[in-house]
């Protein structure tokens, strides 16, 4: 495993990290008992894994207690970031993929992050990030005042931002960068949308903010997971993908497997090279649900990237005949 400094700070994660949603939600098709969770987030952290993402409401703290109780006494030797911004205090009930009501007030950044640390059983998180905010929650001074004063008092080592494309994510992202003393900012970007982080890296460079990469597999189309034969569950996060999306997307696939066979890759070793061949990505956050997952994804971390000249190729594929998928989304 290879590690990057995160950002501004300096910390180091590593390339592939853990996305701990789904050991605490069905949504990927897959229920995962607090035992096989355990062992995964152990054998991640064997692997060399050391950063692991989670939030609130995953489970509504369940991914923060399975964190806590896999890493007991061993909270210095990993790099945990949660996320916070979604109510799950209140007495409204989340209907399957709803959003709950947002609130990012500094009463309530205080609030959430204290509860964050008593499930997570630690005294401070290595990254608090704003989950999905809105722009009229970048813009608050009172939030980001009081996330320097979480600092100060050694509560937060870091604070960024997590932003859903679907729910608004460039202004979000750039006002972030420029205006807020951000160290890390959430993102979605794969072969088949490249579109969000491409606006952010010039950003980030300049600013020194790390990228985290989600979604990297495009939802399971470039690993073979998600196709238009899939049969979804109601609850799988993969039904928001619209089926002439799919279709377009899995056709792709023919166009990019030369690249990948003339380095000997599969595809899902390019979807993940592809990401890390920008220095600005700091880790990748791929979406697993086995330790056999989990090993295949640790061991694409090996410094063996994509030229800039292969990397342009790519982007210009995208540009001319990717650009179908983004209208059909």
């Amino acid at each position: 495993m290879r590690y990057r400094r995160l950002g501004k700070s300096n910390i180091l994660v590593s390339e592939i990290g853990f996305g701990a949603w789904t050991i605490a939600l069905d949504w990927w098709g897959k229920q995962i008992d607090d035992d096989y969770a355990i062992r995964m987030l152990k054998h991640a952290y064997d692997l060399g894994i050391n950063f692991f993402d989670t939030a609130d409401i995953y489970g509504k703290g369940r991914s923060e207690r399975l964190l806590a109780r896999a890493f007991k006494d061993m909270r210095d030797e990993v790099v945990i970031s949660t996320k916070f911004g979604y109510d799950i205090y209140s007495n409204v009930e989340q209907i399957g993929h709803s959003e709950l009501p947002q609130r990012f007030d500094a009463k309530y950044v205080r609030f959430a992050l204290e509860k964050s640390l008593e499930r997570l059983e630690s005294s401070y998180v290595d990254v608090y990030n704003l989950h999905n905010p809105k722009m009229y929650a970048i813009t608050h001074d009172p939030l980001f005042l009081a996330l320097e004063q979480l600092r100060a008092e050694g509560r937060i080592r870091h604070y960024g931002v997590a932003l859903g494309p679907a729910i608004g994510w460039k202004d979000e992202g750039i006002y972030a960068m420029e205006r807020r003393n951000v160290t890390a900012l959430q993102t979605v970007y794969n072969l088949l949308e490249q579109e969000p982080a491409r606006q952010f890296f010039p950003y980030a460079r300049a600013y020194d903010v790390g990228i985290l990469v989600r979604v990297p597999d495009a939802s399971g189309v470039l690993t073979g997971k998600l196709t238009v034969n899939t049969q979804l569950d109601k609850n799988d996060h993969r039904a928001f993908r619209k089926r002439a999306w799919i279709e377009e997307a899995s056709k792709r696939l023919d166009m990019l497997k030369p690249i990948a066979e003339a380095r000997g890759w599969s595809i899902r070793e390019l979807a993940i090279k592809f990401i890390l061949s920008e220095q600005c990505v700091s880790s990748v956050l791929p979406t697993v649900t086995s330790i056999e997952e989990l090993e295949a994804y640790a061991a694409i971390s090996d410094g063996k990237y994509l030229s800039r000249d292969e990397l342009n190729a790519i982007r210009e594929m995208y540009d001319k005949d990717f650009v179908l998928l983004q209208s059909i989304q």
